[in-house]
């Protein structure tokens, strides 16, 4: 892994990418092409083969954050879902009064506060400083606190009914940000496999 200088001949960037079809500029992801480019050895982070090594000191607090913002996400999904749920009324009863909202809305506040507290987990082992006692769980909440918050805002979305997919409420760009999370730092599948292999491993001599 190398930190290098963008302005390096043969680096060209062709264009910033759209996520969901939104221009996601200037602070998104671009899509660049290097051309024999050169650097030099002391550009080398670390070490040589330690690539890895280096990516995973950023990837373990960060995926942490991302949860943690997720989890503000859905707080405000619920907020949002909870006071349209009050204010909105059909066939003579507000929309709370109707179908299975007053489950929707305790299932969301119950896997919350579920994703909230294996988060903490996560955090707390990090902060002993063993980052391989925290690994799995931080693949857990990697893989947990996205799937609650896109559930949350999907349900945010329809009790806004139209409303829900427009500009008018933050709620589809939060459903864009949230999906896309369950692919950055890592996929679910490859963080479920984590999960597994640890939960396996004390019953079997056999690399898995």
């Amino acid at each position: 892994m190398f930190a290098m200088d963008a302005g390096l001949e043969g680096v060209e960037i062709l264009r910033p990418m759209h996520v969901f079809g939104h221009d996601d500029a200037p602070h998104g992801h671009m899509h660049i092409k290097f051309t024999n480019v050169r650097i030099p050895a002391s550009a080398m982070l670390i070490g040589e083969g330690r690539g890895f090594e280096v990516s995973q000191g950023r990837l373990g607090p960060g995926r942490i954050h991302h949860c943690m913002r997720a989890i503000g996400q859905s707080e405000r999904a619920l907020e949002l879902l909870c006071k349209r749920s009050l204010s909105r009324e059909a066939f003579g009863k507000v929309l709370a009064k109707l179908g299975a909202n007053y489950d929707i809305i305790a299932e969301a506040r119950i896997e919350i506060e579920q994703t909230r507290l294996l988060c903490l987990k996560a955090a707390w082992l990090m902060d002993q400083g063993d980052f391989r006692a925290a690994a799995p769980y931080i693949s857990m909440i990697k893989v947990s606190a996205p799937r609650t918050a896109l559930k949350i805002v999907d349900e945010a979305i329809q009790m806004h009914g139209g409303t829900g997919v427009t500009q008018d409420t933050p709620l589809a760009m939060m459903w864009t940000q949230i999906r896309t999370l369950r692919l950055a730092d890592g996929p679910d599948a490859v963080h479920r496999m984590q999960v597994a292999r640890k939960e396996l491993k004390p019953y079997t001599n056999t690399k898995l």
